[in-house]
């Protein structure tokens, strides 16, 4: 089985409700993508905050998880986002995270979010996840 594999299996398993799929992983880098229905979409027929903010999470989560393996307990500490243009209404939504330091203990990243249809990106986001100690067997 493919990291990537790994990682979506884990994902469905222990993460159930997402609706965020893994596109790649691997090198500190992910590529996410959320399927946009009606459910998404805000008054005014755009993507809503919550849904672009929940896809720059999982893309941390799953470039975290492509470097230091599964470890379900590793957690948001902090999560910026700025949303930049309004997306389609009508396109999935694309994230693509970039790790920009692996410590042991905190992992900071940085996610563009796109609309598939459009060339530029939709918002950007900047996290911090707090990896667990290792358990010493």
């Amino acid at each position: 089985m493919s990291l990537k594999e790994e990682i979506a299996a884990f994902l469905i398993k222990e993460f159930p409700q997402t609706k965020v799929t893994v596109e790649a992983v691997g090198n500190k880098l992910a590529r996410v993508k959320h399927k946009i229905s009606t459910a998404e979409l805000r008054p005014g027929g755009t993507v809503s905050g919550p849904v672009m903010m929940a896809v720059a999470d999982v893309a941390l989560y799953v470039a975290i998880l492509g470097e230091i393996g599964l470890e379900a307990l590793t957690v948001t500490t902090s999560l910026s986002i700025n949303f930049l243009r309004k997306p389609s209404a009508t396109s999935d939504i694309i994230g693509e995270c970039r790790l920009m330091k692996l410590g042991k203990k905190l992992v900071v990243g940085e996610v563009t979010i796109y609309s598939e249809d459009m060339k530029d990106p939709v918002a950007h986001a900047v996290g911090t996840y707090s990896i667990p100690p290792r358990q010493s067997s």
